[in-house]
């Protein structure tokens, strides 16, 4: 008999089709206009291959502990141990570490997407289960969006336009006519939610905007970060040169005098600096159309004639999340900012600025007005934490000074590593240089369902179930459901839940009462739930379902805001609505920038060429672009069909422009090798005149596979990637900052996947009683 289990993941909400214990397939959520194929990869989770069966403790440490040595990790052999025996011991580890060196010596990083759940989220039970235990240090920002929202606190007040409430979709939709995309706005990405999402809804407004005829500018590297059929203008910019043309655009305005000066006036603060940078007042150089052509490798009339239209229409300007994601993330992010207050339009109907759009699922969808579920942390009892991209500078420099928001802060003593359902081994940048520091702290803890390059160099490896092997409800600002993730299958091996794993470690740290405060698995989900219920009724009197309802249906709706103009209630009375920032007003010229001094990080909106770029590059190298797969989540079902299909030959595309694949001799199809002096790596040419010349584009992803010698096998970019912070005030990662070299590369036709698996056998005991 085949049952029927309504879940969700990151990816969306389908039914399950169960028979016997085995997952047959996944049907996707009737109401989702646009479903992601990745739900039918799900049943690979089901696949004992690279599962973690039992509790697993590295012999070399179960033998010295803290006196272990290091640089074993990833090494050497694991040994079986029984789940009490392995609970026991990271217990005893915490309790040691917080006793001898300090709560901030601990390291909860557990910075992942294992999944959707709100429930079993594992980043958020760790630091529970911490919290009551005396603290940590943890992260803040995310390695998707760190510069960007820091920036836009202190120039806006809060990070509300770039986290899914700027203007939404319908509304630009109906009334813009010019929309600037900067970046992408592709449902490759908008595939993908972190809370889960139950309607894609980025491709019905795409097409509603193609209908209506509205002028579309994209500007971006790579033409298919906007759907073909969308008929936009592709402007192939240099990458990380966006700033150079929005401040372009912004000084065409100001030259023409058709700058917007009563909003600037009642609208913003330090106007009159960032007006005297566009006219190159501070430093003798006009930001004009002519030096933005210069910077960015776009034609300088077509600038021009762009900066006027933005005045003459209703225009929209939109940046993805990817912009900052660079060195000098923020300037992008603050430089659309400065062009949309020039133009005068924030506040409008189809106008202003908007960030993330199509970089979620839920970005620009109408957003939650209710109360999400989640999971309380509890209240922190010690402050320590690092902007979420210095993990090896924390780790290689403890005690050394680092600044963050304008504050500066001091690296802890890093003595024990917890990490939960992620995999920095797969989204850290210059992997090489993390390897290093994973030898420095005493203790690494990881607990995952998958045996993950991270989970490979552990200590303790404590093996967690995965979302369809356990009960949970998804839901978040950016999804208008609430949905159920009914369990479908039993745990593989000995695998338990997160939750299940931290409570058995909060008894043991006397704290158990306090973290479970009475409630299994089932009474948590019904707690949770009845919380968002209370909260739509009692502030919106939106009555959703009773749980007994949502559970069986599967999904519940809450109450939601539609065709939202951000900003809108400021413009019409900026002294009643003021923003929460230094002035009140949106920062164009920051007084604490300019106090603060940062070289990185100007007191206006600016150009700053990144350490990186194409107009500093050797004749031989290219830009790398490491963006997110279009067949799975990160790292996530990496081995399942959907991924596999845009693998080639086992290994990871390059996407390379024809000419630059002639002049160095690489047919498509071929192997290549790609290097600089962080790193190298193997990977699959695809010739794609959908790629600027000098750019090739490598996804995130591919499971690390160091060879005993020479380049990585699967094509991993993060090899690659440059780790350091955007800039001193935001410390954002800056992966999309970064030149290689590529070259054909004969006589290595290793599978990356299969010796994967080699390896990790190599580190795996043989068990008489295997799983």
């Amino acid at each position: 008999m085949i049952h029927r289990i309504p879940h969700c993941s990151h990816w969306g909400a389908y039914t399950l089709l169960v028979e016997d214990g085995r997952i047959l397939g996944a049907e996707p959520l009737p109401e989702d206009p646009a479903p992601s194929d990745i739900i039918h990869s799900v049943a690979e989770w089901a696949n004992p291959e690279r599962r973690v069966l039992r509790p697993m403790i590295r012999e070399g440490w179960l033998a010295r502990r803290e006196g272990s040595d290091r640089r074993g990790r990833g090494n050497e052999r694991f040994m079986a141990v029984p789940w009490d025996e392995a609970l026991d011991l990271v217990a005893t580890e915490i309790a040691r570490v917080a006793e001898t060196h300090g709560n901030a010596s601990i390291f909860a990083g557990s910075y992942g997407w294992t999944s959707c759940g709100r429930f079993h989220h594992a980043s958020s039970l760790l630091k529970r289960m911490l919290n009551l235990a005396g603290g940590f240090t943890g992260h803040v920002d995310t390695y998707s969006i760190a510069a960007g929202p820091v920036i836009l606190r202190h120039v806006l007040g809060d990070d509300r336009a770039c986290s899914g409430q700027a203007s939404t979709l319908d509304d630009i939709a109906a009334h813009t006519e010019t929309l600037v995309v900067f970046g992408a706005m592709s449902p490759r990405t908008a595939q993908i939610e972190a809370g889960g999402i139950g309607a894609h809804y980025l491709t019905g407004y795409l097409r509603q905007i193609a209908d209506r005829g509205v002028r579309v500018v994209h500007v971006s590297p790579l033409r298919d970060d906007l759907p073909d059929w969308l008929g936009a203008e592709w402007w192939p910019i240099r990458p990380n040169t966006d700033a150079a043309l929005m401040l372009g655009l912004a000084g065409e305005i100001v030259a023409a005098g058709r700058q917007d000066a009563g909003f600037l006036a009642r609208c913003t603060s330090g106007s009159a600096e960032f007006l005297a940078y566009l006219r190159g007042e501070p430093d003798g150089q006009r930001k004009d159309a002519a030096w933005a052509a210069g910077i960015t490798g776009l034609p300088a009339d077509a600038i021009r004639g762009l900066a006027l239209r933005l005045v003459d229409s209703r225009s929209m300007i939109t940046v993805s999340w990817a912009l900052q994601r660079a060195h000098h993330g923020e300037q992008p992010f603050w430089g659309a900012l400065g062009l949309a207050a020039v133009a005068g339009q924030i506040g409008l109907s189809g106008g202003g600025v908007g960030y993330g759009y199509g970089s979620l699922g839920g970005v620009g969808a109408p957003f939650a007005l209710g109360r999400s579920p989640g999971m309380s942390q509890g209240v922190r009892p010690i402050d320590s934490f690092i902007p979420v991209a210095r993990i090896s500078d924390m780790l290689l420099n403890p005690g050394a000074p680092f600044t963050y928001q304008g504050e500066t802060r001091t690296y802890p003593d890093t003595r024990l590593v917890y990490w939960a359902g992620g995999n920095p081994f797969h989204h850290h940048q210059d992997l090489n240089r993390l390897s290093e520091a994973w030898t420095r702290p005493e203790t690494i803890i990881v607990q995952d369902p998958m045996w993950t390059a991270t989970a490979r160099r552990a200590d303790i490896v404590l093996p967690a179930s995965t979302s369809i092997e356990r009960n949970d409800l998804a839901g978040n600002k950016r999804c208008d459901l609430i949905l159920a993730m009914r369990q479908a299958i039993t745990p593989l091996g000995q695998a338990r839940s997160d939750f299940d794993i931290f409570d058995a470690l909060a008894q043991r740290l006397d704290v158990g009462p306090a973290f479970n405060e009475g409630r299994d698995e089932m009474g948590w989900i019904r707690h949770l739930y009845e919380e968002s219920r209370t909260y739509a009724l009692q502030a919106h009197d939106f009555a959703m379902p009773d749980f007994e309802t949502f559970w069986g249906r599967g999904h519940a709706p809450v109450p939601v805001q539609r065709n939202y103009i951000y900003l809108e209630e400021f413009r019409a009375d900026p002294d009643g609505h003021a923003l929460a920032t230094e002035s009140g007003r949106i920062v164009l010229g920051s007084r604490t920038l300019a106090r603060l001094g940062h070289d990185d990080c100007p007191p206006h909106p600016a150009w700053l060429p990144p350490a990186e770029w194409l107009g500093k590059a050797g004749a031989d190298e290219l830009h790398l672009i490491s963006h997110q797969p279009r067949g799975r989540l990160h790292s996530q079902l990496e081995s399942a069909a959907a991924s596999m299909a845009d693998k080639r030959d086992g290994r990871e595309q390059l996407r390379l422009n024809p000419a630059d694949a002639q002049a160095r001799g690489i047919a498509d199809g071929a192997t290549v090798r790609l290097w600089n002096a962080r790193g190298a790596c193997l990977a699959t040419a695809t010739l794609c005149a959908d790629t600027a010349r000098g750019v090739a584009v490598l996804p995130t992803g591919a499971w690390l596979t160091p060879a005993a010698e020479g380049p990585e096998l699967s094509g991993n970019p993060n090899v690659l990637t440059l780790d350091i912070g955007s800039s001193a005030f935001g410390q954002g990662c800056s992966a999309h900052t970064c030149l290689i070299r590529v070259a054909p590369h004969a006589g290595d036709n290793r599978d990356p996947m299969r010796t994967y698996q080699s390896q990790l056998a190599d580190l795996l005991p043989d068990l008489e009683d295997p799983l």
